[in-house]
């Protein structure tokens, strides 16, 4: 099970799951959105299930076998607050791989990454989620 979580809007969320969707069309995903909003977003472009909110993710997060979404998922406060310190600790901790899109928001910035658009990062996660299948 891929679990895709984001925030805001939804747009990086979208973008996972409508490639994740093509690549992998039998892949069973269920997307979570820290707001309603984005949970929409994310069904709207192909995901199996969704759920909104931290419950979601403190459950899921324990099930999952990759979790998807930016690297501020992982950052208590992350998202502009909509990521709780519990979503940030359960993903954290979760036995699941994680893919994290490397987003230099959230007062965050990774050094060494080269300058590639959200479209190409998008592309390189759901190709390493494509990888981390074949290897089951």
């Amino acid at each position: 099970m891929i679990i895709v979580i984001d925030g805001q809007g939804g747009k990086i969320g979208k973008m996972m799951v409508e490639q994740l969707k093509q690549k992998l069309p039998s892949a069973y995903i269920i997307a979570i959105g820290t707001n309603s909003i984005a949970t929409a977003t994310m069904l709207k472009a192909g995901a199996d299930a969704g759920a909104t909110g931290e419950n979601p993710v403190l459950v899921n997060a324990k099930q999952a076998d990759i979790i998807v979404g930016p690297l501020g998922i992982i950052i208590a406060d992350a998202l502009l607050g909509e990521i709780t310190p519990h979503m940030a600790q359960a993903i954290s901790q979760s036995h699941a791989q994680k893919v994290l899109l490397p987003v230099n928001k959230c007062h965050t910035t990774i050094v060494g990454l080269k300058d590639i658009t959200l479209s190409e990062v998008v592309a390189l996660a759901v190709a390493e989620v494509e990888q981390l299948i074949g290897k089951e």
